[in-house]
């Protein structure tokens, strides 16, 4: 399962596009089962950076790298893109 195809890429702005934006669309979220943490992108640098929301040990806005959630390892296998998620405004993703 890949976690960012050719299509995510092209639907993620580019990173800083939101800065000027009230309540920017979060574009996919990643997650790791059986943990709690989720990832939700709302910018990407095209290669390995993203800026979004990250619920983990604290929720925070900031920055997190692909190539990171690729090694991320759970009690239930890696990091995994939720497929059913709909981009849609942060106020009512998270």
């Amino acid at each position: 399962m890949e976690l960012l195809d050719d299509d995510l890429r092209g639907r993620l702005p580019a990173l800083y596009a939101n800065a000027a934006v009230a309540d920017p669309l979060v574009v996919c979220r990643f997650f790791l089962p059986g943990t709690g943490w989720s990832w939700y992108a709302l910018e990407f640098d095209g290669n390995d950076v993203f800026f979004g929301y990250v619920i983990g040990d604290d929720a925070e806005l900031g920055y997190f790298s692909l190539q990171e959630l690729r090694a991320l390892q759970g009690p239930y296998g890696g990091v995994e893109r939720d497929y059913y998620f709909e981009a849609r405004p942060f106020s009512e993703a998270v």
